[in-house]
């Protein structure tokens, strides 16, 4: 019943972006226990433009959770804005916006990504 819940709220969310989504594109954030990835995806076209993940060796080396969400947030924002990215929809999919995914946000947000 929980996973039906997770399944209902992210169709909403994702419903209502691309409902208004015309000049902007995607950035879809994925988490789990350990880590946490993000992309920004073309939904025009299909197809996505930026990933970053931290399943990486060198990545997954921070010691807290919101340390690597802040540092996976720095290196897509410095990727979106090398490809002249600004503006995004934020699509946090079926988790609630507190922790790690507000962390990774404001950190976005910080770094000069609108949404």
């Amino acid at each position: 019943m929980d996973n039906l819940n997770h399944k209902k709220r992210k169709e909403r969310i994702r419903r209502k972006l691309k409902s208004v989504n015309t000049s902007r594109f995607r950035l879809s954030v994925h988490r789990s226990l350990r880590n946490i990835s993000a992309q920004i995806i073309d939904d025009k076209n299909h197809k996505t433009l930026l990933s970053v993940t931290s399943l990486k060796k060198d990545l997954s080396n921070k010691k807290k959770k919101s340390e690597t969400s802040s540092h996976i947030a720095e290196l897509l924002a410095k990727k979106a804005l090398e490809k002249n990215i600004t503006k995004v929809y934020f699509d946090r999919g079926r988790y609630k916006y507190h922790g790690r995914i507000k962390t990774f946000a404001e950190v976005l947000r910080k770094n000069g990504l609108i949404f």
